[in-house]
Formats: C-alpha cells, structure tokens, sequence
C-alpha cells in the first residue's frame, strides 16, 4: 500500500478579484484522497502565508499549495526553498505570472488535477538584495509600476495598462552600472528586469527565452524609447516577441551587481520595496521542489487573450502615431519653406 502524502493548501482570501469561500468545496471534491491527506488553510494578516509555509517545511509536509496570486506564491515558496517540502500552485491572482510560465491551468479544478499528478521538479530561484523572486525582479520603470499598482486599489490586467499608458511617458529614464562575471557596463535604461521566469503575469513576457532549469537568468534593458515607440514594445511583451525589439538588450548571468545614482524602489514577484544604491541580484540553482505540468513544455506560450483585449486600442494608437508623423512632415516642411524666405530676404 503507497503511504499517502500529505499535503496543505495555504489559501490567500484576498488575492485577485473573486471571493474563495467556495475553495474549500472544490478542493474536497477535486482532491485524489487515495493520494493526499489533505488541510485547507486561511491566511489571516500580512506574512501568514510564509509563517504556515515554514510549519510545513517542520513538519516534514510533503507540499504547500500557495492559493492564490505571484504575491501569496512568493511568501509561501521563500519559506520552502532549500526543503524537502514542494510547492504547489493554485492561482487565484490577478497576474499569476509562475502559474503561467508553467503552463499551470487558471481554472481551480483542472489546476488540482495537475497536484494530483505529482510531478515534482527541482528548480531555480532567484534573489534581489536577500529578497527570493521565482518569476521577475526588476527597477527603473517596472518597480515604479510596481508601487502604482500596488497603490491602485484595483487589480487586473486594465489596471496594470492603465498605470503604464499614464504614466509611461512622464518617466525618466536612470544611468545604471551593470556588472556581471565578464564585465561592466553603462546604461542610461527606462527599467532593468532580471527574469528566472518568462513573464510578469498576464501572459505579458519580458523575457520570452527564460527558464527555469539552466541556473541562469535573463537581465533585460529597455533603452530610453519615445511615445511611437511604445505600442510596439507593449504589442511585442504580450506577442512573447520582445527579445526582438531595437530597444531591448539581454544578456544571460548567474549574478550581477547594479550601482545607481539615488535609491528608489525595486520590485520582486511584484512587491515593491525602497531600497539603496547598490543592487545585487543571483540565481540559486534548482533551489526550491515544483509540482509542475508533465504534459507542458516550460515556458510555452498559449493563446494571448489579453493580446486580443489591447488589440484595437494598439491599432488605434499605431493610427494616432501616423498622423502624428504626417503633421510632423507637415510642419518641418512649412518651417523649411519659412526659413528660406526669411533667409531670401
């Protein structure tokens, strides 16, 4: 007889935008129970989640389910990494950027059913300034989002492009020294990400090629761009096509150290935080057990809705810049003609 696992679902009443009252039920009904022995537990304040998740990795708990969005999987996963403890995921957020890269259904029940297969990998993590991140870190521009967001009230992918169309443009872009085993390098950047995953959420991909398995990350440098440029860059982050774009340099490293001129915010899995001048960022390889998807390839990108969503409104935007770029021929040639007559006479 197969000893059975035990397993704690940490559910996260407050993440994303649907009520969890009805989790229990599901999980009760969707469980194998000739598999798990299972335990459904509620978080109640700030922090819970990490403190339920550490209990589990003392009492030798076979899996912590993090229920809920890359906020709650961040706070359950930093407390197993390095265990014998898995995570597993439920997403339940507003982003579920891991859940994704890992081809982890949205849906509660077909989610489960990927628990119920049990296949468990050893993957990396990353860590900014001591801070664990398992998708994304990042600062200039992304972090400054990050706390928008944050203060937003609202959640969701209208929420997200809301804040990066209003505020996008009023952003000034930073001077960053980058350096990494091989060398250093100065950027004057609009943000700087480093990626153990491929997305921030939303199937937006900020880098497209990374894994989780080659105890590498992706750093990503998106250039100063002009407000032509920025439909493309979006069109390409939610296309998976952005490692292609003129403005976008990357580079794979194990770690890298990043001085700039003032302290600001940064982000990990999202959460922002002020921070200092100098930023370290490594990998920790195959640092931390995931229950994963055996049926899907990491990192596999499915059908964009959110694509289809923005898809008008980028057209419409593209529209808008080629009259901006015909009334600005338009005026360079009547300013041309100006200056020979006042040249003439």
């Amino acid at each position: 007889m197969v000893q059975k696992k035990e397993i704690v679902f940490i559910v996260n009443p407050r993440s994303g935008t649907h009520g969890k009252n009805e989790i229990p039920r599901i999980i009760g009904e969707s469980i194998d129970k000739g598999a798990f022995n299972s335990q459904v537990i509620f978080t109640e304040y700030a922090g819970h989640a990490a403190e339920i998740a550490s209990r589990c990795v003392a009492e030798k708990t076979d899996i912590a389910v993090a229920v809920g969005g890359d906020g709650t999987v961040n706070e359950v996963a930093r407390s197993l990494v390095h265990s014998d403890t898995a995570l597993g995921i439920v997403p339940c957020g507003s982003g579920n950027g891991l859940a994704r890269h890992l081809s982890i259904p949205m849906d509660i029940k077909k989610a489960i059913a990927i628990i119920n297969r049990c296949n468990i990998e050893a993957l990396d993590y990353g860590v900014i300034n001591s801070m664990p991140f398992f998708c994304t870190c990042g600062m200039g521009f992304d972090a400054f989002i990050s706390q928008k967001f944050a203060e937003a009230g609202k959640r969701g992918p209208i929420t997200y492009m809301e804040n990066v169309l209003k505020e996008g443009l009023k952003y000034k872009p930073e001077i960053y020294e980058v350096e990494d085993d091989t060398q250093a390098t100065r950027h004057k950047a609009f943000l700087i990400a480093c990626a153990n995953a491929s997305q921030y959420g939303n199937n937006a991909y900020i880098a497209p090629k990374a894994t989780m398995t080659d105890g590498l990350m992706d750093v990503i440098i998106m250039e100063p761009f002009t407000a032509f440029d920025a439909p493309q860059i979006s069109i390409d982050m939610f296309n998976g096509t952005l490692d292609k774009n003129s403005k976008i340099k990357t580079f794979k490293a194990k770690r890298i150290h990043i001085h700039r001129s003032q302290p600001g915010a940064i982000h990990y899995d999202g959460d922002p935080i002020m921070t200092g001048t100098d930023i370290d960022v490594h990998i920790e390889e195959r640092g931390i057990k995931m229950i994963t998807n055996p049926d899907a390839t990491e990192g596999e990108r499915l059908p964009n809705v959110i694509l289809n969503v923005f898809s008008d409104f980028f057209n419409n935007l593209n529209n808008v810049r080629e009259d901006l770029e015909k009334q600005s021929k338009r005026i360079h040639a009547i300013n041309k003609a100006l200056l020979k007559r006042l040249t003439r006479n």
